[in-house]
């Protein structure tokens, strides 16, 4: 089937966490698909220089700083859009990787502000931008953690359920209005930071998540699920979209040649 090209009321697309990454690579190809992408990250450098990029390309690109968890500067963006087609929720991650006995709980409020809430606030503050294009997509980036548990992943697992429950509950309440529901499950991913970054710096520990592993997916693998979902025809919604390396069976399952 042909990739469906945005309406005019369309053709813009949100993305959060646009700093590098799967929001990074998700803005490079929705771009190269034809919309106008609004970058947004705390990182304001990083995403000023990809928007260059993107619009170097031919493309186009604004970028534009905000702290997902920032109600108030959530809703001020939120002003400068009368439509828009798209919003991909990518903003969020882990921290630590310890049992519930031990856990941090202000990295779980950081996972949870960051990967529910956050999600919570751009949805709520675009739905009638999304709804105004009479074609929107909402996007959820969640995880398979919000499928599954895992030992020592308890503060994101339930951070990405409450991800994934927030999209599958949303699908239900605005059935019948002009707007789309896409929760895209990746599974094992290896980017620059998420590891290292869920390990506060230690490469030692971010390195043996992918030990052994041939080939997880990249952000541009997500991204292009990302796109290919949100590119389809106007009345095809991929509810739920699960996507993992060949190698890994599970959360808790993966062939590794040690």
């Amino acid at each position: 089937m042909p990739t469906a090209a945005p309406s005019p009321a369309a053709r813009i697309a949100v993305v959060t966490g646009a700093s590098g990454g799967i929001g990074a690579a998700a803005a490079r190809q929705l771009a190269a698909a034809g919309y106008r992408v609004v970058l947004t990250a705390r990182r304001k450098d990083r995403i000023e220089a990809l928007a260059e990029e993107i619009n170097a390309a031919g493309h186009s690109a604004t970028a534009y700083q905000l702290d997902v968890t920032d109600r108030a500067a959530v809703d001020e963006f939120a002003t400068a859009f009368r439509t828009i087609g798209v919003l991909v929720n990518n903003a969020g991650g882990a921290l630590g990787a310890d049992p519930v006995a031990t856990g941090d709980p202000a990295d779980w409020r950081t996972m949870y502000e960051t990967n529910v809430i956050g999600t919570l606030n751009l949805t709520q503050a675009l739905l009638p931008a999304l709804d105004a294009s009479g074609d929107g997509t909402v996007v959820v980036v969640s995880s398979t953690a919000g499928h599954a548990t895992y030992e020592g992943g308890a503060g994101y697992v339930a951070a990405k359920h409450g991800a994934h429950v927030l999209a599958e509950t949303l699908r239900l309440e605005i059935v019948g209005r002009p707007v789309r529901v896409i929760e895209i499950a990746p599974g094992m991913v290896k980017t620059d930071e998420f590891a290292l970054t869920r390990f506060a710096g230690d490469k030692e520990k971010a390195e043996k998540v992918y030990a052994g592993v041939a080939e997880p997916l990249t952000a541009d693998d997500v991204a292009d699920t990302i796109t290919w979902a949100v590119t389809r025809p106007s009345h095809v919604n991929i509810d739920l979209l699960v996507v993992r390396p060949r190698a890994q069976a599970s959360n808790t399952k993966v062939h590794r040649d040690l």
